[in-house]
């Protein structure tokens, strides 16, 4: 099988066109695109537990702390105890993250807005539904038991 006839390729290859898009919008305003997607998952008022990042990013949770650091460092967030649970932590946007939030949430509009104009309805909604099926059959993580 040629590499243009796998699942994988066409995925990998287009999530690199957008990372690369959005790391050119990034770099305007001194972000990445994984920050700007943490800026995302972070509630800009009641902050976010910092166990709850991860995995709303499909991140692992060593990845995340290097860069809620490297955030840290850049003034764009800050971390709190959890006011009931003082085991935890919630991180909160500053007003500089605030304001890179939302640059971010603008790139992904903008993104999603011109791939509306471009595609219909009905074939964006075909390929929400194949990704998820794809997913689906990921997490079933049978499918190396026949190999």
């Amino acid at each position: 099988m040629r590499r243009e006839e796998t699942v994988d390729h066409h995925i990998k290859t287009a999530w690199h066109a957008i990372a690369r898009m959005y790391n050119q919008q990034a770099s305007k305003y001194d972000i990445t695109t994984s920050i700007g997607f943490v800026l995302l998952n972070i509630h800009s008022e009641d902050g976010t537990p910092a166990t709850k990042i991860a995995p709303l990013m499909g991140l692992e949770a060593r990845s995340l702390t290097r860069m809620l650091k490297t955030m840290e460092e850049k003034k764009l967030i800050y971390r709190e105890p959890d006011p009931v649970d003082k085991r935890s932590v919630r991180i909160f946007l500053t007003d500089l993250g605030k304001k890179k939030k939302e640059v971010s949430r603008k790139t992904v509009l903008r993104f999603n807005d011109a791939v509306r104009e471009e595609i219909d309805a009905e074939k964006l909604a075909v390929f929400f539904d194949v990704l998820q099926n794809i997913n689906q059959i990921i997490d079933r993580n049978n499918i190396y038991e026949k190999v």
